[in-house]
């Protein structure tokens, strides 16, 4: 469902992306090129600052959000999730927020208040809350990175990873050039 938010903003969307008709897309959000949303996806924009003000939520080129997926921001803050980045099941992104490119969040992660840098990898069920990472991070499953976490005690990024976050984002695009075709027979 694409709709306005109190303001009255409207999505824009771009031709070629794919939005499951159960997602909810709503308010200031910009959804780029060969972008999957998946089932029951939630993309809300709609809360404003203290002037009234909001800032978009922006899905960069051919990354993913897939089935159960949230995002939403506090008092207009921006969300931006970079190109060909992946947000698995059921995680959720609340601004402000700032995901690179080629970055993989797993399943049932939770980020809030903060930036995750470029080629970087949350796993499944992990927190990160008011810590900025680096390009290059790796974060283990089930791990809570907080304002006081030392981030040196984190293992290295695995080039393995990288290859995995890539597989998804070329299945995932694979998916949108399947459902947008399939679009067209009903």
């Amino acid at each position: 469902m694409i709709r306005k938010n109190p303001s009255g903003d409207l999505p824009i969307i771009d031709q070629t992306a794919y939005v499951d008709q159960t997602a909810i897309i709503c308010g200031k959000v910009i959804i780029h090129a060969n972008v999957f949303i998946g089932p029951y996806a939630v993309i809300r924009a709609d809360e404003v600052d203290a002037q009234g003000e909001m800032e978009p939520i922006i899905i960069g080129a051919n990354s993913n959000i897939q089935d159960g997926v949230v995002i939403h921001s506090k008092a207009g803050a921006a969300v931006t999730i970079g190109e060909n980045s992946s947000i698995a099941h059921r995680s959720i992104i609340h601004g402000p927020c700032k995901i690179g490119h080629h970055v993989f969040i797993g399943f049932n992660s939770v980020l809030f208040n903060c930036r995750v840098g470029n080629r970087s990898a949350v796993r499944h069920n992990a927190v990160v809350d008011g810590q900025d990472l680096p390009d290059n991070f790796y974060v283990p499953a089930i791990s809570h990175i907080h304002p006081t976490t030392n981030l040196s005690d984190f293992p290295p990024m695995d080039v393995s990873l990288n290859e995995f976050s890539e597989s998804v984002v070329n299945a995932n695009i694979e998916l949108v050039q399947g459902y947008k075709a399939l679009q067209n027979e009903f």
